[in-house]
């Protein structure tokens, strides 16, 4: 078997990786609006057809109570090991369209600092298709190039930006097709691209609805102004009083079982690159802010947070509306740290928000979805496969680092299969995942596959029978 590896992809190569991946891109596979059901169905389809073209000889679209699960998968040999590749199709609402600089689903490439060699911009350029779409790539080159030593399976969701509620039920029904010896998930990033990183640790996640209700309807702010209470008013006060003067959330208890950050842990933290001048830069802002005696760097990766994602009520349309609004509603997240039950701290939050409640308004609170927090042990085969990747691959041994994200079903996947997860992320920071103007960077994207195909092999040559 050739055992080298392709460091240089050729232009009609790299032509032919992008075209496909702005295909990919041109579906608008949003799960969280149900005006996009047929286009995320859509795209349930061209992946399927993907994984069949890059060498999967079993392919399988199943149905769930939403948005389906594609199954693929190349078993060269049984007695091999098998990596899972999990990944998500489906994508966040591109809004506020207005804030994009160029169509959120027709993609363009262009060059930007962070990436003079061009980046791709388009909503799931980076979270998560084409970091899904590197994997795929990287099996289409390891069939070619006779490197696969492996058996590769797939398993891609189109409901991860909602939560992943019917993927839990999935894997527990299908253990054996599922079964593997680790699962290997892109859907993270690294410290920058002269620095990578692999991300050994996952923030959990409690996702909130909460509704203020006054009066019956929406009444005069001449004739009712003053004498009745204003349910906007009433929710902005309530959402004040969630953090202290220290900015730590006042929920009873919410910090009883956060383990306490060893001093260690906070010594390899300060370690990461890190400018906060350039930080703020590229945000535009003036001002850090957080909890009071945690770095900037702690407040986004080990320490639990709450915020507010979106706040509406009342007239917001052209022109004026002198109302006093019936209601007033807003979304809040909370990020979890090692530890915390994310259900017991959404029944924390509802007790709590409606104990803030003033008489003469009537609150309702709703729990979205949740997530447990993860954290990867070190030293495993497939952590010291992906640190010898990416050491070969940028020429740099990578740092370990916690992300401030959540990718709701990891833990469940070691639960439920019983194997380890590697989180493989090669975006940056910087990529607007979420945000308008969402990229993923050319360097990242055909960096990925290389370190990819190289995970494979020091995978594989670790574990030969």
């Amino acid at each position: 078997m050739n055992n080298s590896i392709m460091y240089n992809f050729s232009d009609k190569l790299k032509d032919k990786f992008i075209n496909e991946l702005f295909e990919f891109i041109k579906i608008p596979s949003i799960s969280a609006d149900s005006k996009y059901t047929k286009e995320v169905h859509k795209t349930a389809l061209w992946v399927e057809k993907a994984l069949k073209k890059v060498g999967c000889n079993k392919t399988k679209i199943f149905k769930t109570k939403g948005h389906p699960i594609v199954f693929g998968e190349q078993i060269i040999d049984p007695k091999l090991k098998t990596v899972l590749v999990y990944g998500h199709y489906d994508v966040q609402p591109p809004d506020p369209i207005e804030l994009w600089d160029s169509n959120p689903f027709d993609p363009i490439i262009k060059k930007t600092t962070l990436h003079p060699e061009g980046a791709i911009f388009g909503r799931g350029s980076c979270d998560d298709k084409g970091q899904v779409f590197m994997h795929f790539k990287a099996l289409e080159l390891m069939n070619l190039n006779g490197l696969l030593n492996c058996n590769v399976k797939f398993m891609i969701e189109g409901e991860e930006e909602v939560g992943s509620d019917n993927l839990e039920l999935f894997v527990k029904k299908n253990k054996n097709l599922l079964k593997n010896d680790i699962i290997l998930i892109s859907d993270t990033s690294i410290i920058s691209n002269v620095q990578p990183s692999i991300t050994t640790g996952l923030r959990g996640l409690s996702y909130m609805e909460v509704l203020v209700e006054g009066a019956k309807r929406d009444l005069h702010s001449g004739l009712y102004g003053g004498a009745v209470l204003n349910p906007i008013h009433v929710l902005t006060k309530m959402i004040s009083k969630l953090h202290d003067s220290d900015n730590k959330i006042t929920i009873p208890r919410f910090y009883e079982e956060v383990i306490p950050i060893r001093k260690k842990d906070r010594e390899k933290i300060s370690l990461i690159p890190f400018n906060l001048n350039n930080y703020k830069s590229e945000l535009n802002i003036n001002e850090v802010s957080g909890e009071i005696g945690y770095s900037t760097l702690e407040r986004s990766s080990i320490r639990p947070t709450l915020d507010v994602n979106g706040i509406w009520g009342g007239y917001t349309g052209e022109g004026a509306k002198t109302i006093i609004p019936s209601k007033a509603h807003a979304k809040i997240s909370m990020r979890l740290v090692p530890n915390q039950n994310w259900k017991k701290i959404s029944k924390g939050f509802e007790d709590h928000f409606k104990n803030l409640a003033p008489k003469g308004v009537k609150v309702t609170v709703k729990t979205h979805h949740g997530a447990a927090p993860f954290t990867s042990p070190l030293g495993s085969a497939g952590y010291t496969a992906a640190k010898k990747a990416y050491t070969k691959s940028f020429g740099v041994e990578p740092i370990d680092q916690k992300d401030g994200g959540s990718i709701p079903i990891v833990p469940v996947f070691e639960e439920i299969l019983n194997s380890r997860v590697i989180l493989m992320g090669f975006g940056l920071n910087s990529d607007a995942i979420h945000s308008p103007n969402e990229h993923f960077g050319l360097f990242n994207f055909f960096k990925g596959i290389e370190t990819i195909i190289l995970f494979y092999k020091y995978y594989s040559e670790k574990n030969k029978n």
